[in-house]
């Protein structure tokens, strides 16, 4: 299973909206697999297709012990939110070593199809139901930071575009190597 390379923020494909998928095919499968791969490898509980250039509704997820499997989530919709809303620091996978607090509902009930093409609904609550809205947001091409103040965005953005910088500043070259 080959890791993706996960998109970083400010990168403008972060903000494309994802496509519906017409059909749960097999050519879909290494996919998935290929996500939840990159997911663990980078130590994230939820990947968005968005996150790795791929613009199609598909989200996985794996909260840990909150979760009883590995979610697979086909064209997911939220089809209800609890008005009650909490604020919780949040991190992405998009925006590395960023962390801030995000308002959103403390519980969500979302349907999906599963990686089999089996229609789901999942009520969630606590971090599973955060991830599930967090990774939706990618979906419809919005990153977290969006939520915080255009001064803390604009600070996020300055900070991560200079470490992308530096770090091909400090990648090896091929120059000079026989």
């Amino acid at each position: 299973m080959p890791l993706l390379p996960i998109l970083r923020y400010p990168d403008p494909r972060l903000h494309k909206v994802a496509a519906p998928i017409p059909a749960v095919t097999d050519a879909l499968q290494p996919l998935i697999d290929d996500m939840f791969a990159t997911m663990y490898e980078a130590k994230g509980i939820g990947l968005a297709a968005t996150q790795v250039d791929v613009h199609q509704r598909l989200i996985v997820i794996d909260t840990g012990d909150e979760t009883p499997a590995p979610l697979v989530l086909i064209n997911p919709d939220i089809t209800w939110a609890s008005p009650e809303r909490q604020k919780g620091e949040e991190g992405c996978l998009s925006v590395p070593g960023i962390y801030d607090g995000v308002e959103r509902s403390v519980a969500v009930t979302v349907t999906a199809l599963d990686r089999h093409g089996n229609p789901q609904t999942i009520e969630a609550e606590g971090m599973l139901a955060v991830c599930i809205q967090h990774e939706m947001d990618h979906l419809m091409g919005k990153v977290f930071v969006e939520y915080l103040s255009p001064l803390k965005r604009n600070r996020i953005k300055t900070k991560l575009l200079k470490e992308e910088r530096e770090e091909q500043l400090n990648a090896p070259s091929a120059k000079g190597r026989y």
